[in-house]
């Protein structure tokens, strides 16, 4: 059974910085593209950073130059540095992949960037 467990959420001003990560088991880790998303009220998830199993990355727009996605394939974890967070930045983060023509999801950890 797959699963997808985030961490790391809080409370942190603006200008600051936090580390999300995510937990994954039930899959071989190597294979599948890992994601972080981000949802607020009333708005569908967006994609905010993704790294392939070669390493490849790709970021939103928005978050360029100040998160970085990475993996650690031993431990089956994948974190999102978040730096110089904004307030715009406050929203639900999720740990997402496809695997085995599946969408998988990890419930979400709330990030609250205060002014």
């Amino acid at each position: 059974q797959v699963q997808l467990m985030e961490s790391g959420g809080g409370l942190v001003q603006s200008g600051g910085s936090l580390r999300l990560s995510c937990k994954a088991s039930g899959i071989n880790f190597r294979l599948p593209t890992m994601s972080w998303y981000r949802q607020t009220p009333g708005n569908p998830r967006e994609l905010v950073a993704g790294i392939s199993s070669s390493g490849d990355t790709n970021y939103t727009d928005s978050v360029k130059g100040r998160f970085t996605i990475s993996r650690e394939y031993a431990r089956r974890m994948t974190y999102l540095q978040m730096n110089d967070v904004k307030p715009e930045d406050t929203a639900v983060y999720f740990c997402q992949t496809y695997y085995r023509n599946t969408n998988f999801w990890g419930r979400g950890t709330q990030v609250t960037v205060s002014s």
